[in-house]
């Protein structure tokens, strides 16, 4: 993997594992939380309904790759529907509330492990879900990112990038994405064709298909899903 990937990887690390961990497991929980927090709750919401549709309804035999898992919320969701499911995160904090609200009837399908979620010793997978862990990667890295997952994905990778919108480039470069403090590293815009052009560099991603999904747009939050298929 490049060193931008490893770069950008180690900053959301210090992130969401260092100073703004308890903001991120307020907004991941039930907890109130601020008007534009909210608008953030509201659309990851939206966003975790908009990758399952691209999903099976049964997925009882798979085995699935919850990537850049958080505290959980869509491996629950995975598992629920009967998939064996590994969520990997880069914060042990977050994990570690993923784990606390497990609900015991899920524990034999669903384990959480902290690191990176490219690591090839997590093994084979029939899908793959990265909800919102690839938008502050480089559309280069995305793509890299990408074939690196689908090199052991038999049936499909559903995921989501930050698109390239007028509003969304003007908060990149203001730097309000998140307010103080609590500013997250910078999230990377991308347009589809970009994405599309590094995707098909990629010898790996050769017999691949990218299609995009919905777009949400929730206040604070806009996040764009693509599914990524074997032709």
């Amino acid at each position: 993997m490049s060193h931008t990937y490893d770069h950008t990887r180690g900053r959301l690390e210090a992130y969401f594992d260092g100073t703004a961990n308890e903001a991120w497991q307020r907004m991941m929980s039930d907890a109130p939380v601020s008007r534009i927090r909210a608008t953030v709750r509201a659309g990851r919401a939206r966003m975790r309904a908009e990758l399952l549709s691209h999903m099976p309804l049964d997925l009882s035999g798979a085995r699935v790759l919850d990537a850049g898992c958080g505290a959980g919320q869509l491996s629950e969701d995975l598992a629920q529907r009967g998939a064996e499911v590994l969520g990997v995160d880069i914060s042990p904090k977050l994990l570690g509330l993923a784990e606390s609200r497990m609900p015991e009837a899920l524990r034999h399908r669903l384990s959480y492990r902290a690191g990176d979620m490219l690591d090839p010793a997590h093994g084979a997978f029939d899908y793959v879900v990265a909800m919102d862990s690839l938008i502050h990667y480089r559309p280069a890295d995305i793509a890299h990112a990408l074939a690196a997952l689908a090199a052991r994905t038999r049936a499909g990778i559903v995921f989501t990038v930050a698109p390239k919108t007028p509003l969304l480039a003007a908060m990149h470069v203001a730097g309000k994405a998140f307010p103080r403090s609590d500013r997250s590293p910078a999230i990377q815009p991308v347009t589809q064709g970009r994405l599309a052009r590094d995707v098909a560099r990629d010898p790996v991603l050769a017999r691949w298909l990218l299609a995009p999904g919905v777009r949400v747009a929730t206040g604070f939050y806009i996040s764009q899903a693509m599914e990524l298929r074997p032709a």
